[in-house]
């Protein structure tokens, strides 16, 4: 029981500096969808301002369909984490590549050094983009 729980758990490239004494436990993980495997935490995402939608895009990236009604605010389809050691490809020096589950190689999502456009408009730099349609969201 002891070495299951510790291969998967996230890990992260700097170390976490917290402001509190005691080690709080995260209230939200993400797993491979696929092997069920850990990849994020709720203390690893960052947060991001939403965008103004669709306006935001250039004219040929824009959805002809838009439900966007303006009151309401658009659901962002992913999530943005910091760089974690899972992640292999960005270890090698890589400026901008897709993110594979280590467990299962499956696609998670994407990152770019010099940022990317979240679907909600706004702009994340630099940006490690886990795509929520990958993963399970687990409340503990």
């Amino acid at each position: 029981m002891g070495s299951e729980g510790k291969s998967s758990e996230p890990q992260m490239v700097a170390p976490n500096n917290s402001d509190s004494g005691s080690v709080l436990k995260p209230q939200v993980i993400y797993r491979c969808k696929k092997c069920r495997r850990i990849v994020a935490s709720q203390e690893l995402i960052v947060p991001h301002e939403c965008g103004a939608g669709q306006k935001c895009f250039k004219w040929r990236k824009r959805k002809n369909n838009s439900l966007e009604t303006g009151n309401e605010p658009l659901q962002c389809s992913s999530i943005f984490v910091e760089p974690m050691k899972w992640m292999d490809v960005v270890q090698e020096g890589c400026v901008g590549d897709k993110l594979q589950c280590i467990g299962c190689k499956a696609r998670l999502g994407s990152f770019n050094w010099a940022g990317m456009q979240c679907n909600c408009g706004a702009w994340v730099n630099p940006a490690f983009q886990l795509h929520k349609n990958r993963l399970d969201e687990c409340h503990i």
